[in-house]
């Protein structure tokens, strides 16, 4: 007599911002693919995740706050959805319970479902930065929290010294993205005509962008008074991009603004050097093989705080991930028009600042790049399909 046929999975996943619902759309996609009788996908998500067939209990945007002030003004709302969300985790008594990034929201929410179910396996893809503060989270993690999924290499021997979850690198999404952050050719030799094309990136917040774009402006005169003519361009985020084409005119030397992805990542392929504000887009320079200055300034409260709480020798991700200060950074008191210039003209010219900074990205994909190529929603799916099994 033929046996019945295997159910589907439920599959209980918990997104709270674009780029979280970004890695989970991908993932369901990589999970369907093994999953021959099917997911049932239930939880909170946006339009990617939406599309592979999640049914979200709400509407992401209620969770996807970012700073203490936008939390606090939200926090009625935030309790009922953490409450809801655990509750309808509760009732689906699924296979597995992953968490995509969002801590603040999806932690409570783990806590609460293991109490309930304590034989659920949780998962969580993208470790909170305990490596950098708040390192005890690492040991209370271990107490509803299965496997972390990391996106950098050195996440998961952090966890391990911290006394956090075991952790799994997963890959992160940029190594899928490199045929579009690499230069051809043509582009290389772009990268060494004149006047030399130089990126200015000051950061997707509206608090680094008013700190930093008046330094950025005044930088860049000095490098062209130094150098030469520069071919400015200033790769602008959406929601800002009225306000950052504003601050722009009081720059000495107007830069060409950038409107989108596609724009961004074809001049990160022909430009020779960059100066940029701290965040993801320090990776995706340095997987471009592009020289480049990180800066930041914060409020003054917030270095107080920061002074007291980071506990990592750099805020630079390639510096992290390869051990190793490559990418100079000028942060708070350090970050002045003059400091700036003269680091980013050293970068401008061929020499060793150079050249010890293109040695140090071309380790990056040893470090970054998983066995056999596959893919990162390839190697997270298979961690979660160890678990359902």
């Amino acid at each position: 007599m033929p046996s019945a046929p295997a159910p589907e999975k439920r599959i209980f996943i918990i997104a709270g911002e674009e780029s979280g619902d970004q890695l989970g759309g991908k993932l369901m996609r990589a999970l369907k693919a093994r999953l021959p009788q099917g997911a049932a996908f239930s939880g909170v998500g946006g339009a990617a995740m939406q599309a592979e067939g999640l049914t979200s209990i709400f509407p992401m945007s209620d969770i996807a706050v970012m700073g203490v002030a936008a939390i606090l003004q939200r926090l009625p709302l935030l309790l009922r959805r953490i409450n809801a969300c655990a509750r309808a985790c509760i009732a689906a008594r699924p296979d597995v319970l992953i968490l995509v990034d969002c801590p603040e929201f999806s932690h409570r929410v783990a806590r609460r479902v293991r109490r309930a179910l304590p034989n659920v396996p949780v998962i969580d893809y993208v470790c909170p930065s305990v490596w950098a503060w708040r390192s005890g989270r690492a040991r209370k993690m271990r107490g509803y929290i299965d496997e972390v999924l990391t996106l950098l290499p050195f996440e998961p021997a952090a966890l391990e010294r911290l006394g956090g979850p075991p952790g799994t690198y997963a890959g992160h999404p940029l190594i899928e993205r490199l045929r579009e952050l690499r230069p051809n050719a043509q582009e290389a030799r772009a990268r060494k005509s004149a006047p030399p094309l130089v990126l200015a990136l000051p950061g997707s917040r509206r608090s680094e962008i008013d700190r930093l774009m008046p330094v950025f402006g005044a930088a860049l005169a000095r490098v062209a008074a130094m150098y030469g003519p520069l071919d400015l361009a200033l790769p602008a985020v959406e929601k800002h991009a009225a306000r950052i084409e504003n601050l722009a005119r009081g720059w000495p030397i107007r830069p060409r603004l950038i409107h989108g992805e596609a724009e961004k990542f074809t001049a990160f392929r022909r430009a020779r050097a960059a100066l940029a504000a701290s965040g993801t887009v320090s990776l995706e320079l340095a997987l471009s093989q592009v020289p480049t200055i990180i800066a930041y300034k914060m409020a003054a409260w917030e270095t107080a705080i920061a002074r007291r709480l980071i506990r990592v020798p750099s805020i630079v991700l390639p510096n992290l991930i390869l051990g190793e200060s490559a990418v100079p950074e000028f942060l708070q008191e350090e970050c002045t028009a003059e400091a700036l210039a003269a680091a980013l003209a050293g970068l401008l010219r061929e020499g060793p600042a150079r050249d010890a900074q293109l040695a140090a990205f071309a380790k990056l994909d040893s470090h970054m790049t998983l066995p056999g190529g596959l893919d990162p929603s390839a190697a997270a799916a298979a961690r979660v399909m160890q678990r359902l099994s």
